[in-house]
């Protein structure tokens, strides 16, 4: 493999490991900020084969589905606006999985968002209780 490609993969790893390092961070701060609520945490980053949620938890009689948005500036927009419709379906069909596999069906349900400013001394945090409801089909 010639110097040059062999140094664009490295940036590229190098990049993907930042940001799952960002990534895991944020989830870390969205679970302690989720704690303090009052909310108890009973998965962090659960996978399917459909894909992820961030994390999982329960906040009084209620199932929180939790995406957690990191950015460092706000320079793209706020992060919570990074919840797309497409991220919005995925999660959506997630959740179900999670419902279904776990006998939950009829529990009571919510998609929150957290969204973590983190440039700044400290970072800015905002939790977005009911987010979004459920999203299916196209």
């Amino acid at each position: 493999m010639p110097p040059a490609d062999r140094m664009s993969r490295a940036t590229e790893g190098d990049m993907r490991d930042d940001r799952q390092i960002k990534g895991e961070r944020g989830e870390a701060v969205a679970a302690g900020l989720l704690e303090k609520q009052g909310y108890k945490i009973i998965e962090l980053n659960y996978r399917c084969k459909l894909g992820e949620i961030d994390i999982i938890a329960r906040d009084g009689g209620t199932l929180a589905f939790v995406e957690v948005k990191t950015r460092r500036s706000e320079r793209f927009g706020n992060p919570k606006w990074a919840v797309t419709p497409k991220k919005r379906r995925k999660i959506s069909m997630v959740a179900l999985e999670y419902l279904k596999s776990t006998r939950q069906m009829g529990c009571k349900a919510r998609f929150d968002v957290v969204a973590i400013l983190s440039g700044g001394e400290r970072p800015q945090i905002e939790l977005v209780k009911n987010a979004f409801d459920l999203a299916y089909g196209n």
